[in-house]
């Protein structure tokens, strides 16, 4: 009895224990539950979201630049980046093998890389793939390799607009040129989506747009492609014929003070950059280069003496061919004798233009130079334009430095500043700043405009720079003669100075002019740094280059022709822009 009743005890408690047990468990995990549910939801809801939903960036692609007529110069085309995450493909040599050679790579590195950094999500494989391929390598379908939207830079005109419009780096921030200058301009302001990833990572639902993306503004130019082309065209031409050591040209519109046309060589690809080996070929000459402008700067001292009152049109100078300063010996090519202010110009007399600043003075030279721009940078936001020097007229001044001033000795210019003070002479004594920007009409007529000389003395001196280019008057720039237009210019022949002062053999070789001259619609610079052969000198190499220039250029513009075959003016200019 007493054996029954302890089996029927012990099966009871062995049932109670079941019961107890049975309930503890039920009691767990209910309290789990709602612990999951309650107590931790937010946190394992925000843990899911991490790993499911995510923020993507939507990319914004830059501003398009542009011609003044609207020719693209740099636009932005779609291109696909390929990355991967390591975590997802690392130690799968096979897929890596796959990868890297579908993409051209060397499977070994490739491995090396991914196995260097196992704890990154994100490492990039290939930047700016074309979609086609980028669908290619995706298509390979291996886990952990996605594709990424971006913009590379494409440059239509290529070399031909190099130097100023710049390029970009591979994040599509501005590095050289205009799209440096302008970068926050041009470029755009990224937006952001929330999307819902799968585990590969692949997005299968766009949920919202968090933030819309902003593509960069436009940028208009002042350059006209016509005439850009067609001076590079001809600067490359004679650069390579006279085996020079760079050139640059400037064609600069006088009435707006737009540039139309800015050049150099040697030139680059900006669509292929990888071929640079010599990084001075990105330099924009025309606005970071100086040098010594030579016998162009003679016109301001001829400018200078009219002003002054002591010399007018009729007044004669004894040149004899050479003179002493001290010790030093100021020549001219041949004995002229006596000449007149315009002879000095049209004979490019160095003896002349000394005796004339030796009998004025420094400070009135400086002065002049100063006006129409030397020293100064043009204001063009160029990044990396020089002001050049125009020393200041100190205590010990010699008397040579004064004469050697006098024609172009002593100070640096760069091609812009060039342009700029002859624009000078051909907007009838105004200086204006110079735009590489398009300017509307309203922006033209606000301009500030400044007299810096009077007009009839820029008449005169302009008058003058005529009989530079007529042979009939035995000029120095025959060449640079424009069927039909009439032209004024000045060349110059600048020695440049090396380790031991000024090399005997080795010039730069300058023209500066405007076409027409009665009514100047643009000023070209051309300059031909170190020319080998036997022809150095300005109207032998510059000038032909010049006529080009100005030649294609008046056709372009529309601009009437003002003279007949003989170099009479036509009918209907006869008589225009006398004093």
């Amino acid at each position: 009895m007493n054996k029954q009743n302890n089996d029927r005890m012990a099966g009871t408690w062995r049932l109670y224990l079941v019961y107890f047990t049975l309930t503890l468990c039920v009691g767990v995990i209910g309290w789990k539950v709602s612990s999951l549910h309650i107590v931790e939801r937010d946190f394992l809801q925000g843990q899911g979201d991490a790993r499911t939903i995510r923020t993507e960036p939507i990319v914004a692609h830059r501003g398009i630049i542009t011609d003044r007529n609207g020719e693209p110069l740099a636009v932005s085309s779609p291109v696909q980046s390929i990355w991967l995450n390591p975590r997802q493909i690392n130690g799968d040599l096979e897929a890596i093998g796959r990868l890297a050679r579908e993409m051209g790579l060397n499977p070994d590195v490739l491995a090396n890389n991914i196995a260097a950094n196992p704890e990154r999500e994100f490492l990039y494989v290939k930047r700016r793939l074309p979609p086609v391929e980028a669908e290619r390598v995706l298509g390979l379908g291996i886990p952990g390799v996605y594709a990424q939207q971006e913009y590379q830079r494409y440059y239509p005109q290529g070399e031909v607009v190099a130097h100023l419009v710049g390029f970009t780096n591979v994040d599509d921030q501005g590095q050289e040129g205009l799209e440096l200058a302008f970068d926050d301009w041009l470029s755009g302001k990224p937006g952001s989506r929330r999307v819902m990833k799968d585990r590969r990572g692949n997005i299968i639902e766009e949920l919202l747009i968090l933030e819309t993306a902003e593509p960069g503004r436009n940028l208009q130019l002042s350059i006209d492609s016509r005439i850009q082309n067609l001076a590079y065209r001809e600067l490359k031409a004679e650069f390579i014929k006279r085996r020079a050591k760079s050139a640059t040209a400037v064609v600069l519109d006088v009435q707006s003070g737009e540039v139309l046309a800015m050049v150099n060589q040697p030139s680059y690809n900006p669509n292929n950059k990888a071929g640079i080996s010599d990084f001075e070929v990105l330099r924009n000459r025309a606005l970071t280069d100086t040098f010594e402008p030579g016998s162009t700067v003679k016109p301001f001292t001829i400018a200078t003496a009219l002003e002054s009152g002591l010399y007018n049109t009729a007044s004669k100078i004894e040149t004899r061919g050479w003179m002493m300063v001290g010790k030093y010996e100021v020549k001219d090519s041949l004995n002229y004798g006596e000449l007149s202010l315009e002879r000095i110009i049209t004979k490019s007399s160095n003896v002349g233009a000394a005796k004339i600043a030796l009998q004025l003075g420094p400070e009135t030279i400086r002065d002049m130079l100063s006006r129409v721009g030397f020293g100064t940078v043009t204001g063009s936001g160029f990044p990396g334009e020089r002001s050049g020097v125009l020393p200041p007229i100190r205590v010990g001044w010699s008397r040579i430095e004064t004469a050697t001033l006098s024609f172009g000795y002593g100070l640096t210019s760069t091609a812009m500043q060039l342009a700029e003070a002859y624009s000078v002479l051909a907007d009838r004594g105004h200086r204006k700043p110079v735009s590489l920007l398009k300017l509307d009409e309203e922006a033209i007529a606000a301009l500030p405009r400044e007299p810096v000389i009077s007009e009839k003395i820029s008449r005169q001196v302009t008058q003058m720079l005529e009989t530079v280019v007529d042979p009939g008057k035995g000029g120095t720039a025959a060449e640079a003669r424009v069927p039909y237009y009439s032209v004024a210019g000045k060349t110059g022949t600048a020695r440049v100075v090396g380790e031991s002062g000024y090399q005997q053999n080795v010039h730069n070789s300058l023209f500066v002019g405007m076409v027409p001259a009665r009514d100047p619609k643009i000023v070209v610079v051309v300059i031909v740094n170190e020319p080998k052969g036997d022809e150095h000198y300005g109207g032998q190499v510059s000038a032909p280059v010049f006529s080009r220039i100005s030649s294609g250029a008046m056709r372009l513009l529309n601009v009437p022709p003002d003279q007949l075959l003989d170099g009479k003016e036509s009918k209907d200019n006869r008589g225009a822009g006398e004093p």
